[in-house]
């Protein structure tokens, strides 16, 4: 199903782990750090989406529409950042992406809240954050050995963990110290992570630079099949993911009559529990292979979400929903770049990540504007959630034909 590696023991079941290099480890901590860093800056407006609701008097559909732009924004973000990556190198690009980042947080912090329209703009460019992602694989996956990138990958992945340290805050800080105060203490903290990484980071010796122009790579990287197939599957899980961290706090005010404090906890909870299940994905990956742990992912998200369709009670039953939903999304995102470490084309790692993580981020794009929109018209979000069920379905049913594909033009079936 997917393309073969070309690197040698990339998916040889009893490889010996090779040993990582310290200044591996170190890349890997500095990454993860920018990756937090970015992921908060582009969360920022998900906690507030009830206030702003509530003091401009958005429709259930506009509230949906401000908190998915920076999504979309950043996703598609992904494709030209993952090239630029492959290019100049991750050196370049961290320091470049944050400090960029900057400039749309103050914006909004210092008056673009006052309207939907400044809002909208604000949150357009805020989505620049969220392209850190495909600077951050390509650098990773140059450090670690073959046999080590699912974790490596997995830990990166923590780094979305950004959206729960904006759960957990902003609401608190605006109640503090008024609106301007959790985005200015963000603008400092992409200021100093920009020196930082300026300063620290260091691509890996022997990075393959590709020496084709942008537009040729991005077709050659359109033409692999592991490109489509990892967007496909990554467009459930993260997608997924970023879907419930951005509309999780509306839709417990709406659907339960949480106040914004308690919906906004909550949501942070699902958070952290899919943050902390990324790493362990992309562990059992290595060990047990990729598909296995997808296969498992999925399906737990298909038996929560028709579990919660039928709206039960918030304690206990919606929370386990939620919850396992929350630790299959986080384990299958981990799984999907694992099976990506070891697929995709050395030179090509920057530009496939920019595709497969913009189909992530335009998986979660999507389901706020499905859920706000089918709310507004039936009262209900059975509907939505049935939709999720049936795309995970979809999606458990694709890593069983790709297991099933014989091996043809070159193409090897999912690995194990």
């Amino acid at each position: 199903m997917l393309e073969p590696s070309t690197r040698k023991n990339d998916r040889e079941p009893g490889a010996r782990a090779e040993p990582v290099a310290r200044r591996a480890w170190l890349t890997l901590a500095l990454a993860t750090a920018g990756f937090t860093v970015n992921f908060w800056a582009w969360a920022l407006l998900s906690p507030l989406g009830p206030r702003f609701e509530d003091s401009l008097a958005l429709s259930s559909f506009q509230q949906s529409l401000l908190v998915a732009v920076p999504v979309v924004v950043g996703s598609l973000g992904r494709v030209p950042v993952g090239a630029l990556t492959d290019r100049y190198g991750a050196r370049v690009m961290f320091p470049l992406v944050s400090a960029s980042t900057i400039v749309p947080v103050l914006f909004i912090g210092l008056g673009g809240h006052s309207s939907l329209a400044a809002l909208l703009a604000g949150g357009f460019f805020l989505g620049i954050g969220g392209t850190v992602f495909a600077v951050g694989v390509p650098l990773v996956t140059a450090w670690f050995p073959p046999r080590r990138r699912g974790l490596a990958i997995g830990v990166f992945g923590m780094g979305m963990g950004g959206t729960a340290i904006s759960a957990l805050t902003t609401v608190r800080l605006v109640d503090a110290g008024g609106t301007a105060t959790p985005f200015l203490i963000t603008a400092a903290a992409l200021a100093g992570y920009a020196v930082v990484s300026a300063l620290l980071i260091r691509d890996a010796p022997g990075r393959a630079v590709p020496a084709q122009p942008p537009a040729r790579r991005l077709a050659r990287t359109c033409r692999l099949r592991v490109t489509w197939q990892a967007s496909a599957l990554y467009a459930v899980t993260f997608g997924g993911y970023v879907a419930f961290s951005v509309y999780l706090p509306t839709y417990l005010k709406t659907g339960y009559g949480l106040d914004q404090a308690d919906a906004a906890n909550r949501m942070a909870g699902f958070v952290v529990l899919a943050v902390a299940m990324r790493p362990v994905g992309g562990w059992l990956s290595d060990r047990i292979g990729p598909v296995r742990v997808l296969r498992a992912s999925l399906g737990a998200v298909l038996v929560a979400a028709l579990a919660q369709a039928t709206t039960p009670s918030l304690t206990p039953t919606g929370t386990i929903a939620f919850l396992a939903m929350a630790a299959a999304l986080g384990a299958g995102s981990g799984a999907v770049f694992a099976l990506l470490a070891l697929t995709a084309p050395a030179d090509q790692v920057g530009s496939v990540t920019g595709v497969v993580g913009a189909a992530g981020g335009l998986g979660g794009f999507v389901p706020p504007l499905v859920m706000g929109a089918l709310y507004g018209a039936h009262g209900s979000y059975a509907i939505g959630l049935v939709l999720l069920g049936l795309v995970a379905l979809l999606a458990l049913a694709l890593t069983g034909a790709g297991e099933r594909s014989p091996g043809r033009r070159g193409v090897a079936p999912l690995p194990r």
